[in-house]
């Protein structure tokens, strides 16, 4: 799988877990010279507390496009030290 936005692949892998339609990459997938620091943070009833990371890409700031699970609750063990990805960025094969 190949995440990309504004042109750019962000992350790749053959290795993402699939959780409720969404591609979650493994952290050592990412490019991270694209990826910058958002306080963003949700909470998700049997994921737990997701945060956030932005993207920067050409110089074009995509805030908040990507999540992770640090601390994942017990039924979504499989998405720790996973990322998944939405605002436009594009997860195809």
């Amino acid at each position: 799988m190949k995440a990309t936005w504004n042109g750019v692949t962000v992350a790749e892998s053959e290795d993402t877990v699939l959780v409720e339609g969404n591609h979650y990459f493994p952290e050592s997938a990412l490019k991270r010279e694209y990826f910058t620091f958002s306080n963003h943070k949700t909470m998700c009833p049997w994921k737990g507390q997701a945060t956030y990371l932005s993207l920067l890409v050409n110089g074009e700031l995509n805030p908040d496009a990507a999540w992770t699970y640090a601390d994942p609750k017990p039924e979504a063990e499989e998405i720790r030290g996973r990322v998944a990805f939405w605002k436009g960025v594009k997860v195809e094969a």
